[in-house]
């Protein structure tokens, strides 16, 4: 819970800087990249000069929520040159979406030796105490609905284009308001969005039918792949260094490709498995509830939420896939 005190320590933080660093986690998700958007936009209204930089490519389905495109560390912005105030001289760093060093790669060095204050807006209960001040709302189905909050207590404008940014962050961490984080405080908020101009039917088209060819033959690749477990009740599918070859898709086009699995009325948890071409695979975790996926990617090192998480596991892929079995065998609830 986010106290007005927090939330004045963070319009203090704000009001005394001018230039404003934002990022986020790596491989942003729709939460992080519209919650950035909706930051960046009211800080620019207040005659700030924010600037952003990710960590990985942005999917190209969030495209629209952009004016122009954002730098990535490490493809347009050398490491040196974040750390030689080269690309920016921040008095105020902002980190929306996660807590921990595991989720910000690269960046350990320059968050411990940056001597300016560092501003954390995150759901997530794990997390490494990164922030001077953490507006922290464990119970927010969005990191965007504490944007949102801070935004109201300070009483700065919500413009249609703000609007429109947080209401992608809500929808694409509930799932479109199907997971089970989504609440009556979430419906909410965005019902007050819409009225300040956000359109669901665009924004639906936009996050949701709008797939490249690529993108839709790599879902299909994974599909086919489907392997069920546990009388049904676990789903797993993957995705090898060949299958993006084979379809010509990009690491982010599996964004959310997982929650096809939920489509199968017994799966009460899933798995996709993807193969990275440094040999890792990354895991991607699903659940209905009954269990508790962010133990398991703790487990290994990563993190999330209790109904969807994620970690990094080592190759082979049969070997991976068989420690995740056996961590859901033993966690499923018994029928």
């Amino acid at each position: 819970m986010v106290t007005s005190n927090d939330f004045q320590k963070a319009v203090d933080l704000i009001n005394k800087a001018n230039n404003v660093l934002l990022t986020t986690h790596t491989r942003p998700d729709g939460d992080a990249c519209a919650s950035i958007v909706a930051i960046h936009h009211a800080l620019t209204a207040l005659g700030k000069k924010p600037k952003t930089i990710f960590l990985s490519d942005v999917p190209e389905w969030y495209g629209f929520l952009f004016t122009e495109k954002v730098p990535v560390l490490g493809k347009d912005v050398t490491l040196e040159q974040l750390t030689r105030a080269q690309f920016a001289d921040p008095d105020l760093l902002i980190i929306v979406d996660t807590n921990s060093y595991s989720q910000l790669p690269n960046l350990d060095d320059y968050l411990k030796h940056l001597g300016r204050p560092i501003l954390i807006i995150d759901h997530h209960i794990t997390g490494d105490g990164l922030g001077d001040v953490e507006l922290i709302d464990t119970a927010a189905s969005a990191a965007g609905l504490i944007v949102y909050d801070l935004l109201k207590f300070a009483r700065w404008p919500i413009t249609e284009r703000i609007a429109q940014a947080l209401f992608v962050a809500v929808a694409t961490d509930t799932g479109w308001f199907q997971f089970g984080n989504t609440d009556a405080r979430t419906f909410r908020d965005c019902a007050d969005l819409v009225a300040a101009g956000a359109d669901p039917a665009q924004i639906y088209h936009n996050l949701y039918q709008n797939f490249s060819h690529p993108r839709f033959k790599l879902m299909v690749a994974m599909l086919d792949s489907l392997e069920l477990h546990l009388a049904g009740r676990y789903a797993a599918v993957q995705l090898a260094r060949r299958d993006f070859e084979r379809t010509g898709a990009a690491q982010t086009d599996t964004e959310n490709l997982i929650d096809e699995c939920r489509r199968i009325g017994t799966v009460e948890a899933a798995a996709l498995f993807i193969e990275l071409d440094d040999g890792r695979i990354r895991c991607s975790l699903r659940s209905r509830g009954a269990v508790d996926v962010r133990q398991i990617a703790q487990k290994f090192g990563g993190g999330g939420h209790n109904m969807a998480a994620g970690a990094y596991l080592p190759p082979p892929l049969d070997q991976a896939k068989d420690l995740i079995k056996t961590e859901i065998q033993n966690r499923l609830p018994h029928q």
